[in-house]
This record gives structure tokens, sequence and C-alpha cells, in this order.
């Protein structure tokens, strides 16, 4: 499955780079000038809460991109998580967080449907809360790079689109923060 995505990640950017090309050259043939739209621009991302009696989860985590063209988008954003679990019947409470930045290109075979390759770079760190008094446990920190590669969809909605997408982490890292299957992400991207 992992060579399959990647191949369908490699064949989707050089896919963007051939379209890119192509409509550079239908631009400048129109007399339309290239030049930066804001309409194209959109904001997003996900926000994620939850707490109970033996977990709290923060995630807050926005992207800006712009619409290059109707099978062209790219942008960037930053990534903050924050998790904590308590585990009573083992007598220890687990602290993880995420810093980071990311970009993103996605690429639209069919106009609601796109191909989306992520990398990041984020910062993580780790710690353990004994209640028996053992000292408190703290793994080194670290920067920790993840691939993102999937598919979503873009479901036009008001001034934006819903978004959903399904991922997969290509780099498999230990200590990445979307461990070895698919997940999958829902959001809004708001146009300008």
């Amino acid at each position: 499955m992992k060579k399959y995505l990647l191949t369908a990640c490699l064949f989707a950017l050089c896919s963007l780079v051939a379209v890119a090309q192509d409509r550079e050259g239908d631009e400048s043939s129109n007399g339309g000038g290239g030049g930066f739209d804001k309409s194209k621009l959109f904001f997003g991302g996900n926000l994620g809460l939850a707490f109970g009696s033996y977990s709290t989860l923060v995630n807050v985590s926005p992207q800006i991109g712009y619409r290059f063209n109707r099978y062209l988008a790219a942008g960037a954003g930053i990534n903050f998580l924050y998790s904590s679990n308590k585990y009573d019947y083992a007598g220890y409470k687990e602290e993880y967080g995420v810093t980071g930045l990311n970009v993103f290109g996605r690429f639209y075979p069919i106009e609601y449907i796109f191909l989306q390759v992520q990398p990041e770079a984020n910062y993580t760190w780790l710690k353990y809360h004994f209640y028996n008094g053992e000292p408190d446990e703290k793994l080194p920190n670290k920067i920790v790079p993840s691939l993102l590669g999937g598919i979503g969809a873009a479901i036009p909605a008001g001034r934006g689109y819903f978004i959903v997408t399904a991922n997969y982490d290509l780099l498999q890292n230990e200590r990445s923060p979307y461990g070895n299957r698919a997940f999958f992400n829902f959001g809004y991207n708001f146009g300008f």
C-alpha cells in the first residue's frame, strides 16, 4: 500500500509541474496578466478540542493557501497539538505535545477531488508523570519529519469548501504524531 500511495503522490507532483507550465503559456497568450488575485486565497485547517476526566486534547492547526488555477493549489500552515491522558490502572499520566510547520500542494484531476502532498517538520515532546512517587520521565525533545500523502474532496458550501481528506504518513517515523495507519481530517476552507 505504501508503494502505491507514494507512486500516486509522485505522479501528482509531476502532474502539478506539467499543468503549471501549460497554464502559464495560456495566460500570456490571452493577454491576461499573471499577478496576485486575492480572490484565490483560502484559509482553513484543523481545530479540535476534547476534555474528559481522563484525557484532554487541543489541536489548532491553521493553514493558508492559494488556488493557482483549476488544477493546482498550494499553501502553508502551522501545527499545535497537546494531548494528556491519565492511566490510573497503570499509575501514570502521559503528556504529549507537537508544534510544527507544513507546506502542502493539491492537484485536482477532477473538479472537486484532489490529491494532496504535505511535508511537515514537527517538534515533539513527551513526558510521563508517575503516581507512585517515581521521578517523572521525559523523552528527549525531537524534530520529527512527516510526509503526508492523501486524497480528498472539496465540497462547495457558501463562500468556501467543506474539506474531507484521507491521509497517510509515508515516512513512518516512530515519534510521528500520525501513527502507522491512514487517518481522516474534516475541515472548512474559507474564501477571501
